[in-house]
């Protein structure tokens, strides 16, 4: 019975043993690329909620202003 399965050959290690070895090379460069991205995509996303936050505060006292027109036109529709 084999373990491996004759998955173990020399090309196989050879390339176990060079992303061993690049890895300490590689996932800086990769963080330094990402970082940045990240933190565009965070800023992005917290000026677009900052801009819903304003357009919903908007939008409520537009309606607030409409209701208490309607409120004014109903209690002067009963005076007369």
């Amino acid at each position: 019975m084999k373990i491996f399965n004759g998955s173990l050959n020399p090309g196989s290690l050879a390339v176990g043993a060079g992303i061993v070895l690049l890895t300490p090379v590689v996932l800086p460069v990769i963080g330094a690329i990402l970082k940045p991205m990240a933190k565009a995509v965070i800023k992005g996303t917290l000026l677009a909620y900052e801009g819903a936050k304003v357009s919903v505060a908007e939008t409520k006292e537009a309606l607030e202003d409409i209701t208490a027109e309607a409120k004014a036109e109903m209690g002067e529709d009963k005076a007369a």
